[in-house]
């Protein structure tokens, strides 16, 4: 699933190219939204809300739309051809006179006409430049006993991680993903994660060490076995959450001390459907 940077960035590309913009085409491919036309309709602007892109309309309608695992949107100027998949995992077609923006595999796709209806519920977006540390402080301290690994992946606390910066975000923090939240220092990690994904959030490489160089750019997101770039010894792995929602969870076992289950001796196999996002 892509994170908070990766969709803000798909925001500001799609808004630079359909902001302001006529529709002279959209076509859903989805059963609900298959009658609705927005020719006509002028995109006013494309943001990003946490992992949620929104198209908002001259109608005052707002297509939403969420990535999830392996959803996608690309752009092209008229008459390239598609590339980002085989058409049937087109589930909707913008174009204007100038562009045509194309969205692959999205499994959220809805027309609202109250924005607040699709993402109210969700926290501070870390990369909102009005972001409410003391809010995200608060919401993520609501539940004292839950584990900071969750409490970081939940949206309606804070928006934005997911699965690497958060692993990422407690490693240099010092903090084993199963210890308490009420064991955390959580305005000195939410500050971190504010700076990393605002440090990301201008290129698609998703680097924590100041490194873009490949295999140099992460902690221990997906370095599993291989020793820790601070003290040498082996990054460990094991999974965290209850199924069917766990998620793999990348630790050093001496920077961050703290509660932590057995590790995993290898990395269990990718469920089927769910591949690596790629822009």
């Amino acid at each position: 699933m892509p994170e908070g940077d990766t969709v803000w960035l798909a925001a500001r590309r799609l808004n630079d190219a359909l902001a302001g913009q006529v529709l002279t085409q959209s076509d859903f491919r989805l059963p609900q939204l298959a009658d609705v036309s927005l020719v006509g309709q002028t995109v006013t602007s494309v943001a990003a809300r946490g992992k949620h892109l929104l198209f908002r309309l001259s109608s005052g309608s707002v297509l939403h739309t969420h990535f999830r695992m392996d959803g996608t949107w690309h752009l092209y100027r008229p008459g390239d051809r598609w590339t980002g998949g085989p058409a049937w995992q087109v589930r909707v077609v913008l174009a204007t006179a100038s562009w045509v923006a194309v969205g692959y595999r999205l499994p959220v796709v809805e027309l609202v006409t109250d924005e607040e209806a699709a993402v109210g519920h969700l926290g501070p977006d870390v990369l909102d430049d009005a972001f409410d540390l003391d809010e995200a402080v608060r919401r993520l301290g609501a539940d004292p006993g839950r584990e900071v690994g969750l409490a970081l992946l939940d949206q309606r606390s804070i928006a934005g991680l997911g699965n690497l910066y958060r692993l990422e975000v407690l490693f240099l923090s010092g903090v084993s993903p199963w210890t308490p939240v009420a064991d955390v220092d959580l305005p000195a990690v939410v500050r971190r994660a504010v700076r990393l994904l605002r440090a990301n959030r201008g290129h698609w490489q998703q680097s924590t060490t100041g490194s873009l160089r490949a295999g140099q750019d992460h902690w221990v997101f997906e370095r599993s076995g291989q020793p820790c770039r601070r003290c040498g010894q082996r990054v460990l792995l094991a999974e965290q959450g209850e199924a069917p929602y766990q998620r793999l969870t990348y630790w050093c076992g001496r920077c961050q001390p703290g509660p932590a289950p057995v590790p995993l001796t290898r990395r269990p196999p990718r469920p089927l459907g769910r591949t690596r996002y790629t822009p």
